[in-house]
């Protein structure tokens, strides 16, 4: 089984980490986009063209499914990545998990970029999912940047400001870009550790596993291989990939095949 994901930069290290974690023996190609990074504040048509360059360049790895691990380019180009491979290859998007948040029944913050917060998208979720709670559009000026070059004093910058906009009273808060995930303890250290923390990745895996006709097989050997695009060049991960868990999980060597008489 062969999964390919994409995105502008490492935001779909949780995603794909979540993958391997479900599927140990499933390779997984990722393909990145440095060239053009990063993607948020291109317009619609821009991201569109990047999301299905990426698509392309992962086709010849011959994908079973590719993941669109990234809320900006599931927002544009999910309409169109699907027009162009399905049903060939099912193509799964991102979406914020504002709906199992909501279903807590408390308050809720969105965080997420400038760009999607308060996006006719992310008003549509929060109309149809969050409609009987109150929610907080958080703006997280310079987070998914600092998170992606490893840039730690304004990772910490940048969390400490969204906390400040962040009511004490919010029961849990969704991560609305998949880079955030990547600092969800320290998301969670600066606001006390109280409000729940949603993100997609583990939803987003399940449901690719399920567009393939199967489930997550934990205790399968992990014998799946990495592959990794760069704006379309084969590649390794990046040093800034390494520094996270998610990055340093994909980051382990298969191990090799069990033998027939094994």
């Amino acid at each position: 089984m062969r999964i390919a994901l994409i995105d502008s930069g490492i935001g779909l290290l949780s995603t794909a980490a979540a993958l391997r974690e479900a599927r140990p023996d499933a390779d997984l190609i990722v393909s990145m986009d440095p060239d053009h990074m990063p993607w948020g504040p291109r317009t619609p048509d821009d991201i569109t063209r990047r999301a299905l360059a990426g698509a392309r360049a992962a086709l010849p790895s011959d994908p079973d499914a590719i993941v669109v691990a990234c809320n900006s380019a599931s927002v544009h180009a999910l309409a169109a990545l699907r027009d162009e491979l399905e049903p060939a290859i099912p193509v799964i998007g991102t979406v914020p998990a504002v709906k199992p948040a909501a279903d807590l029944g408390e308050p809720i913050a969105i965080w997420a970029t400038p760009a999607t917060t308060g996006s006719p998208y992310q008003r549509d979720l929060i109309s149809r999912f969050a409609r009987d709670v109150p929610v907080t559009p958080v703006a997280c000026v310079g987070l998914a940047e600092a998170v992606e070059h490893v840039d730690e004093a304004a990772v910490e910058q940048a969390i400490a400001d969204a906390a400040r906009l962040t009511p004490p009273t919010v029961g849990a808060v969704v991560l609305g870009c998949t880079h955030y995930d990547l600092v969800g303890e320290r998301i969670s250290d600066a606001l006390g550790r109280r409000p729940v923390l949603l993100t997609a990745a583990g939803a987003v895996a399940a449901q690719t596993l399920r567009r393939l006709g199967t489930g997550p097989r934990t205790d399968a050997p992990r014998t799946g291989s990495l592959t990794v695009l760069a704006s379309g060049r084969p590649a390794s991960l990046p040093d800034a990939a390494l520094s996270y868990p998610a990055g340093a999980l994909l980051a382990l060597p298969p191990l090799p095949a069990p033998s027939r008489g094994a």
